[in-house]
């Protein structure tokens, strides 16, 4: 809990202080509120505690969407919904039928965990340019709901791709 916000730490940097007799280490960090996905940085002493949240984690599917919430059921039938504005980049991955895991502050659903790795087909992309080989050459290719990520250049329309779900990244062809 950061100023009576749940958030999850995305990076940190510890830095100690080399000047003058009192040398304060101080940690900055980089977080996302869970309850509002924004971002923010946060400066704080090395010794600062931190309230510790638990969060919970259930296996579900995605059923169907229903303005403005997204929802998803569990294996006792049990339905639970996500907001719109808590999925960031999961919308770009969601299929109907898609296994995830939803995440639970206060009995209350607020995001979901995509699987790492999900496969996807290029719907469209442009023919590698002959000769072209130098380096680690990649071009953009678009997959499924119109997300563009950089492919390597021997990738087709109709090829089924690996995509890293945390990066958006190419992973392998399949």
């Amino acid at each position: 809990m950061v100023d009576g916000n749940p958030v999850v730490i995305q990076r940190t940097d510890y830095h100690t202080g080399k000047s003058g007799r009192h040398t304060a280490a101080v940690v900055k960090f980089k977080f996302k509120d869970l309850l509002t996905d924004a971002p923010s940085e946060g400066i704080y002493k090395a010794t600062e505690k931190f309230e510790v949240i638990v969060l919970e984690h259930k296996d579900c599917t995605y059923s169907y969407y229903a303005e403005p919430s997204y929802v998803f059921m569990d294996e006792d039938y049990n339905q639970h919904e996500v907001d719109e504005e808590n999925m960031g980049n999961a919308l770009n991955y969601l299929e109907e039928g898609m296994e995830v895991q939803v995440v639970f502050y206060d009995d209350r659903p607020i995001s979901i965990n995509l699987p790492n790795v999900v496969i996807r087909e290029i719907t469209y992309t442009e023919p590698a340019v002959r000769g072209d080989t130098s380096g680690k050459v990649t071009k953009p290719a678009q997959v499924g709901n119109d997300l563009t990520i950089m492919v390597p250049l021997f990738c087709n329309i109709g090829d089924k791709i690996e995509i890293d779900t945390r990066t958006d990244e190419y992973k392998s062809r399949v």
